[in-house]
């Protein structure tokens, strides 16, 4: 698998020649953060060696590489699920090429549930810890030593570094950030109101089919994460609907802008 992942690194040097500083992977109706960056080259999923290839609605499958807020970016338009039949290996393989192009930290976003009764639909949650409550785990096999230690620490998942940094550019801008655990369930179906009061139950706030499996991997090569979770739709007793896949979507693409905010000034700041 090693040598996977840097063929496929080194097929994405030789095509580019770029050198990015920061991966960033964008979640459902949240791509159109490109549109900021000033692209050097877009590839399609399908045109990268070994890459999976998204299949979710909202998720545009392309790699893009260039400059926000005066940093050299790559990032993900378009992730990949457990829930797509994606083996845990396949769902992380883009983090871990990214480690072998140079990236430094990672910054994830998604859309997800709120089950914390204080939360409110289009709430931009910074996401201070995580649940993985996925059946399984990316690093069970065989370690590969050259990317982490056999029982990476997992006490900081996400930079409390960059958390600060992002709390202060959102006060500064005046924009309202809520702060909370994301709990990492498989999917596809969207959660039952027992699961949604188990989840509350055992500390999250928030509840989502994506993210954890990446800032494991990320954190395992030692890589600093920092993640948004935007609330598109609520768990909470009383105040739960039907939700269809559109809706998550438009309300994500809503909050975007604030996110093109921060985000934008966090690589000009770090």
């Amino acid at each position: 698998m090693l040598q996977t992942i840097k063929d496929t690194a080194t097929f994405i040097k030789e095509k580019t020649d770029f050198n990015p500083e920061i991966g960033i992977i964008l979640g459902t109706g949240l791509g159109g953060l490109v549109n900021e960056i000033e692209t050097s080259h877009a590839l399609p999923y399908q045109e990268i060696p070994n890459f999976p290839v998204s299949t979710v609605e909202g998720h545009s499958g392309k790699l893009i590489l260039g400059e926000l807020g005066g940093k050299k970016v790559i990032a993900l338009q378009g992730r990949f699920h457990f829930y797509e039949g994606y083996s845990m290996n396949e769902v992380v393989f883009p983090v871990r090429v990214m480690k072998y192009l140079g990236i430094e930290k990672l910054i994830v976003s998604n859309a997800c549930g709120g089950v914390n009764p204080s939360f409110e639909i289009g709430d931009i949650m910074v996401i201070s810890d995580h649940i993985n409550l996925f059946p399984t785990n990316p690093l069970i096999g065989p370690n590969i030593n050259e990317l982490g230690p056999r029982f990476p620490d997992m006490s900081e998942a996400y930079c409390k570094e960059l958390i600060s940094l992002a709390e202060k550019i959102a006060a500064k801008n005046q924009i309202n950030l809520v702060k909370g655990v994301y709990a990492g369930l498989t999917g596809p179906t969207l959660e039952t109101p027992a699961e949604y009061f188990y989840t509350r139950a055992i500390g999250a706030d928030a509840v989502g089919m994506s993210t954890v499996p990446e800032v494991i991997a990320a954190r395992h090569m030692s890589i600093p994460c920092f993640g948004f979770s935007v609330i598109t739709d609520l768990g909470v007793p009383g105040r739960i609907v039907e939700v269809t896949h559109h809706e998550v979507q438009q309300v994500a693409a809503k909050a975007e802008k604030k996110l093109t905010v921060i985000i934008k000034q966090m690589l000009e700041t770090i």
